[in-house]
């Protein structure tokens, strides 16, 4: 009979701790569904822009390198979404891309080797052929998409640490507790009396002792996560920027034909006269030198409302965990509304006179209800306190405009069992495009909802370590094969 009160009273509180998670769980999720929409909305509506006007602005010189655009917001996506990718490599090769193919297709009368075009890069960095627009975007975008994404991930660690840590089970010495605290007042002929209050918070602080250890870290994640929202606004703010990617590639190609005569005499000086193309049909074409002029859209007022409700609920959320024990003796156990003669205290009917013990796995030593064994700390719950460390990590560099994924890659290899990083397990490890090694590594902290085909964007450039392997199997295996052989 006490096995099975005892195994009824461990599935009760488990249901009671994983339907006050499940809570906290829903609302994480709906913060991170309503910003991940509405950042995606932005880019979004930045590249349809861009698709609706610079067709008849610019003509060819972007019909003939849409697909360089495309691929910009395609970086873009992966970055926010969470591909380890380096922001302000991938624009910088965008800009080198569009700069000699934009070049080409502006003398079509000369020929340019592939030489040529490599000492136009090296000039590239002082004519500024597309004016501040490169420098403006790469540092304005660079803050926007870390702090943007690094929020939207904070919630995704969030609430993964909350669903993990709920999974957590109870140990045998919590169950009995919680079997004293609520049956045996009714074997003992005492069916009418309800738990003392501080005799039920004794009972679930030793019982939730290591979950309370999340406090701290749980904590300066959520204000973080708080403060961060701040490079949301103005000029350089995530909203601003997000929203008018466009704006800065429309300046740019208006300032490539702005100054295209005095580039073109700065380059032949750096880089020699190129050769007349003897296929050009002849005289240079003369295009028209459409100008883009686009105004910025005033926020909506949409962020501003998700942020204000994003703030009251994390902050609602922050003593989470060591409020546990007092929810869920006020909600799930049945407690007596005040401690007096009238409530169970374990023994008997009376009042309960033992204190009540601090929050926290070492403020268990003394406890009377459970026992508790503080130098075995649950592996599960410090796995996920170390997700929250190095997810604070992150937001606070992200705050100082700093992309902190390649400085903590080791420590997120080494935890990555443990999970909590908000990165779905069939998504983390995978590739993408590479186009240098040193702009693209593995994909980490990826957003919920990564499709599988951002997900797996390879390249034979980017070759996987097996690969290397290989390699270096077949020449070693060569050499072996070409080394004299003495008798």
């Amino acid at each position: 009979m006490e096995e099975n009160l005892a195994n009824r009273s461990r599935a009760e509180l488990e249901t009671a701790l994983q339907d006050s998670s499940r809570t906290l769980q829903a609302t994480l999720a709906a913060q991170l569904r309503s910003f991940d929409d509405h950042f995606q909305h932005l880019l979004n509506d930045s590249e349809r822009a861009l698709q609706d006007t610079f067709p008849s602005a610019f003509g060819e010189l972007y019909t003939q390198n849409a697909k360089a655009f495309r691929d910009l917001y395609t970086e873009l996506r992966l970055y926010y979404r969470g591909a380890n990718l380096h922001l302000e490599d991938a624009l910088a090769e965008f800009w080198a891309r569009l700069l000699e193919r934009l070049f080409r297709q502006l003398h079509p009368q000369l020929l340019l080797p592939d030489d040529y075009l490599d000492c136009l890069g090296k000039q590239a960095e002082p004519l500024r052929p597309f004016g501040d627009a490169p420098r403006e975007l790469r540092l304005r975008a660079t803050r926007a998409f870390v702090a943007t994404r690094s929020f939207v991930q904070g919630l995704g660690v969030a609430g993964d640490v909350v669903r993990k840590v709920a999974q957590v089970p109870l140990g045998p010495e919590c169950s009995r507790a919680v079997m004293k605290l609520l049956y045996c007042a009714p074997c003992l002929g005492v069916p009418g009396a309800r738990p003392c209050p501080d005799y039920c918070r004794n009972v679930l602080k030793g019982c939730l002792a290591n979950q309370a250890d999340l406090d701290a870290e749980w904590r300066n994640l959520l204000d973080s996560m708080v403060l961060i929202t701040d490079k949301f606004w103005g000029p350089a703010g995530a909203e601003n920027v997000i929203g008018s990617v466009h704006l800065w590639l429309a300046e740019a190609i208006n300032a490539l034909q702005d100054n295209r005569d005095t580039l073109t005499a700065k380059v032949i000086q750096g880089c020699g006269n190129p050769k007349v193309n003897p296929h050009s049909p002849g005289s240079e074409e003369k295009r028209p030198r459409g100008k883009l002029a686009l105004q910025e859209k005033p926020p909506a007022g949409v962020l501003e409302k998700l942020v204000s409700e994003a703030k009251a609920q994390l902050r609602d959320a922050q003593d989470f965990w060591i409020s546990l024990p007092g929810t869920l003796c006020s909600e799930k156990m049945a407690m007596s509304a005040s401690s007096d003669d009238r409530c169970w205290n374990g023994m008997a009917k009376g009042r309960y006179l033992p204190e009540v013990m601090g929050d926290g796995l070492a403020n268990q030593i003394n406890n009377p209800e459970v026992e508790v064994d503080i130098t075995k700390p649950d592996m599960t719950i410090r796995q996920q306190i170390m997700q929250l460390k190095i997810m604070t990590n992150r937001l606070r560099s992200a705050y100082n405009g700093e992309d902190a994924d390649f400085q903590d890659a080791s420590d997120d290899g080494s935890s990555s069992s443990g999970s909590g990083d908000g990165c779905p397990e069939d998504i983390c490890g995978r590739r993408v495009n590479k186009k240098s090694s040193s702009s693209r590594t593995t994909l980490t902290h990826a957003l919920p909802g990564l499709s599988e085909r951002e997900g797996q964007k390879t390249s034979a450039t980017g070759c996987p370590q097996p690969c290397m392997a290989l390699l270096v199997l077949l020449l070693t295996l060569l050499l072996s094969a070409a080394r004299p052989r003495w008798r």
